[in-house]
């Protein structure tokens, strides 16, 4: 998503405060982040501190809302990171919307404009194609939503729970990436 992000930031002419982890600071290189007018929220990891989400509401409530822009680079609610779960970037996104009342451009998943993307880079149709995560939501229901097929991986993030899931049910289920 951050080159998709990053093409927009540019054809919209916006200046973003970034909040993603240092490490993906290079994707944004050439971009103008003095004075920002706009908010970009991706996998910050313990950079979502206090301090860096009042940074990112500062930036958000600093012109009227009609002027302003929030783009996230997915919208995943928790991940599995060295065994344990943890916050993704959708409850950040979540309390900055609910403290300034705009709502986030969703740019990955499980936006359509990500997925759309990744079947026009292939130059194939949807339903030729296969989406296998461990997400029920953003990775199945997302690829599901534009017409392809979604596979729950019973890897990484997955719960018991998604076998009957209430909103999304998968193609199929698989119990490693191998088995699909």
């Amino acid at each position: 998503p951050a080159p998709v992000v990053k093409s927009l930031l540019i054809e919209r002419k916006l200046r973003p405060f970034l909040l993603v982890h240092p490490s993906a600071h290079m994707d944004y290189e050439g971009l103008d982040i003095g004075d920002p007018n706009c908010v970009v929220l991706g996998d910050a990891g313990e950079y979502f501190s206090f301090e860096n989400m009042n940074k990112a509401f500062r930036v958000l409530t600093s012109k009227p809302k009609e002027d302003m822009s929030f783009f996230t680079l997915g919208f995943g609610r928790y991940y599995r990171h060295n065994g344990e779960l943890v916050l993704d970037v959708a409850p950040f996104a979540k309390a900055l919307e609910f403290a300034t009342g705009i709502q986030p451009e969703i740019i990955g998943k499980p936006s359509p404009i990500f997925f759309q993307t990744a079947v026009m880079d292939m130059q194939l149709e949807p339903h030729e194609c296969v989406m296998i995560g461990d997400d029920i939501i953003s990775d199945v229901g997302g690829a599901q939503n534009i017409g392809l097929r979604g596979v729950q991986v019973r890897t990484g993030k997955f719960t018991k729970d998604w076998e009957n899931h209430p909103q999304v049910t998968p193609d199929g289920f698989v119990d490693n990436l191998s088995e699909a």
